[in-house]
């Protein structure tokens, strides 16, 4: 049985996720579709920027976004001042690191989901008299779904894991910004606490297990119903 501060880690790593799901949803579909159907000079440099995250060890984007939503960074100091909104040391910069990290993921996975759109349905509502701002969300956005889906579920999945922005950005504190890597990572450095560690271990195992099952499952129901067939 989990304990009361183990049931407290779940929930907040739930929240955090949930959270950071919400803020890629959005530009990920927009980038996700821009770059997957507008071709434009700095289009190469863009998708470079966008995909950074992935290939940056975590701790680069955490010591940025200390430096620039901190206490001290100008983006920090005028959010506090103007909207008493502060990132640094609480739940809501975990969600803002996890969400740098995991955006890439949603991007991919939009631009994804337009590559396999049939261009021909857009063309027939475009015939039929829709506007082109119809037509998106008509014909591309619905097709879209199911990998919007995906997305949105890879970056849950993804910020529940998500370790050395957290830690460089927000810290490690008990109740605020203490989520599941984190409180991996606490029990192994305290004395007796391989149980602790274990029990939270194999919750992760089995959440990975399960996003990446759905995700798979998914991701072929989509093909099926696109008529894209497997090699």
């Amino acid at each position: 049985m989990l304990t009361d501060a183990e049931w407290e880690v779940l929930l907040l790593s739930a929240q955090v996720g949930l959270c950071a799901t919400l803020l890629c949803l959005m530009p990920g579909v927009f980038f996700g579709w821009l770059l997957a159907r507008k071709d434009f000079f700095a289009k190469p440099a863009l998708e470079a920027v966008l995909f950074m995250p992935m290939v940056l060890p975590p701790t680069v984007p955490g010591y940025l976004l200390l430096v620039t939503f901190g206490s001290q960074g100008a983006v920090g100091q005028w959010l506090k001042t103007h909207f008493n909104i502060e990132f640094a040391f609480n739940w809501k910069g975990a969600v803002l690191a996890a969400a740098v990290i995991a955006f890439p993921l949603m991007v991919q996975a939009a631009k994804l989901s337009v590559h396999m759109i049939d261009r021909r349905l857009e063309q027939a509502a475009s015939t039929l008299g829709s506007s082109p701002f119809k037509v998106w969300f008509t014909v591309t956005l619905p097709l879209m779904l199911p990998g919007i889906l995906i997305g949105a579920l890879m970056v849950f999945s993804r910020s529940l894991g998500e370790f050395g922005a957290t830690i460089t950005f927000v810290g490690n504190i008990a109740g605020e910004t203490r989520t599941l890597p984190l409180a991996i990572y606490s029990a192994t450095h305290q004395i007796g606490g391989d149980a602790i560690a274990a029990r939270l271990i194999v919750i992760c195992l089995a959440l990975a297990f399960f996003s990446l099952l759905l995700s798979n499952i998914l991701t072929r129901r989509t093909e099926r119903w696109l008529g894209v067939r497997r090699a």
